[in-house]
């Protein structure tokens, strides 16, 4: 059991004023956050927190056990900087990564990295399964929100856009889309997440409220690259990261969807694909790893602007 990333959950939660706030600000979703709390309330034998639909406070057992234990995640933190500080970047660094962002993203970024930091020798994994950590030596993986989960930590480290679009021959063929619910009209060209099977949903911000579009999938593939080569065939409409999108934008083969002079008042913006740094436990966070993420970090934001 992972004691301290239980407390850690359980510390976010009384910080920010409620689980589904908790779960936001560490990447997780309000279940896994809700179950961490209760792995910590069994392992102590005592109900830390009082919560109704409508409200959650600390019970008495819970105040004294948050004032024992606030300060601990702060301490690891200046622990953790403390050892960096006399540690040179170096030695074996295993990232993993999902397969088309490392193709894409992370495999030209490479290079750059090795000559920043000679000493770190690099292993990538570019897989869209689950990998874990301890199993497999990895130290870090960059990674979605579909994929986090409550055994990692995970750090926001991104928000690149998705782009919908199509070649200018099927938009010749079937006209273009205005709003999310004209896209159930379409040919629509989906990701199957390898892991469960689910489709990935395509989500927009419709005058700052979310909204997940009903679709007709006319292809569907657990491959982004092979969804991306049939949309530049005229097969349908595909939701590409703007990683992947951007080149065919450019080269006239994909043609953008959903700008906004395209409707008269509503406000129509696909939701990003947020990107993680994840790691196993406060300690994985060595100078190499933090070297890393502060070196991807940077070359994402470049990568956006």
């Amino acid at each position: 059991m992972d004691l301290l990333g239980l407390i850690n959950t359980f510390i976010r939660v009384v910080e920010n004023g409620s689980i589904a706030a908790a779960a936001r600000a560490k990447g997780m979703s309000p279940a896994a956050v809700s179950q961490s709390v209760a792995r910590l309330e069994t392992h102590l034998g005592v109900r830390l927190l009082s919560r109704t639909t409508r409200s959650m406070t600390l019970t008495k057992s819970g105040k004294r056990y948050f004032e024992k234990v606030r300060h601990i995640p702060h301490d690891i933190d200046l622990a953790s900087q403390a050892a960096a500080i006399e540690t040179k970047p170096q030695g074996p660094l295993c990232i993993a990564t999902t397969a088309a962002f490392g193709r894409h993203v992370l495999a030209p970024l490479m290079p750059a990295f090795k000559q920043t930091y000679p000493d770190i020798d690099i292993e990538l994994i570019s897989t869209d399964r689950n990998v874990d950590h301890r199993l497999e030596g990895v130290d870090v993986s960059i990674r979605i929100e579909a994929q986090l989960n409550d055994q990692l930590i995970a750090r926001k480290i991104a928000s690149l856009p998705f782009i919908f679009c199509a070649a200018p021959a099927y938009l010749a063929r079937a006209g273009s889309p205005i709003t999310p619910e004209d896209l159930s009209q379409h040919a629509c060209l989906v990701f199957r997440y390898p892991t469960d099977g689910r489709f990935l949903p395509w989500t927009f911000m419709v005058n700052g409220q979310p909204v997940n579009a009903k679709l007709n999938p006319e292809f569907i593939s657990d491959d982004i690259d092979i969804i991306a080569k049939i949309a530049e065939n005229g097969g349908g409409i595909a939701r590409l990261a703007s990683f992947i999108a951007q080149p065919l934008l450019e080269s006239g083969q994909l043609i953008p969807l959903f700008h906004s002079d395209q409707g008269e008042k509503s406000e129509v913006v696909a939701s990003p694909m947020n990107i993680y740094a994840c790691v196993n436990e406060r300690s994985a966070l060595n100078a190499k790893v933090r070297a890393f993420i502060m070196f991807l970090e940077q070359q994402l934001a470049d990568f956006v602007d």
